[in-house]
């Protein structure tokens, strides 16, 4: 295990730069930072939909370890050149998901955000998900980011969206479903 904070607070970045993970300095605005930022927003976003009591033990267990494997891929895009990420993230994602859409209905209106606390939160932390893959694409477009990062981040926002859509039959029995004719 790596420093323990004693100390939260350093100074060290009031003025507008922080630390990456290898020791070098950027702008907190940078797009690294941005990208790492927005797996954290998403990951706490994710903490909010654990908060609901009305999730069930079983997706409750996917999105726990779904918290670890943000924590992993932060890091990743914290340190330059380090890999945390494997296809085995990914596989695992596409096994869960599968697993969770098999008994869902077939789609055949688009959803709102909506069914419920937790299924509005999970749609939430989709959105964020989603928001954090465009900026990490935006990274890749002039630094390195793995190909295991960006496929992570696309099949997390899908797997979101079935979660969202299995806690909203969990609360409310239903989805909010679009209705295109009204006016």
């Amino acid at each position: 295990m790596g420093k323990r904070l004693s100390k939260i607070y350093t100074r060290t970045g009031d003025d507008g730069t922080t630390g990456l993970g290898d020791g070098s300095r950027v702008t907190k605005d940078s797009l690294r930072v941005q990208a790492f930022g927005t797996v954290d927003e998403a990951n706490s976003a994710i903490g909010v939909v654990l908060a609901c009591e009305s999730v069930p033990a079983s997706v409750r267990d996917v999105l726990t370890e779904i918290q670890h494997d943000l924590f992993e891929l932060g890091g990743e895009l914290c340190i330059p050149g380090h890999s945390a990420v494997t296809n085995a993230f990914v596989e695992r994602l596409e096994i869960e998901l599968d697993a969770l859409n098999a008994d869902l209905p077939a789609l055949e209106e688009f959803i709102l955000p909506g069914g419920g606390e937790a299924a509005a939160r999970c749609h939430l932390a989709r959105t964020i998900v989603r928001r954090a893959e465009r900026v990490t694409t935006r990274l890749a477009n002039d630094e390195t980011v793995r190909a295991e990062v960006l496929r992570y981040l696309n099949r997390l926002s899908d797997l979101l969206f079935v979660v969202a859509r299995v806690l909203a039959r969990a609360e409310n029995g239903a989805e909010v479903l679009w209705k295109r004719d009204r006016c």
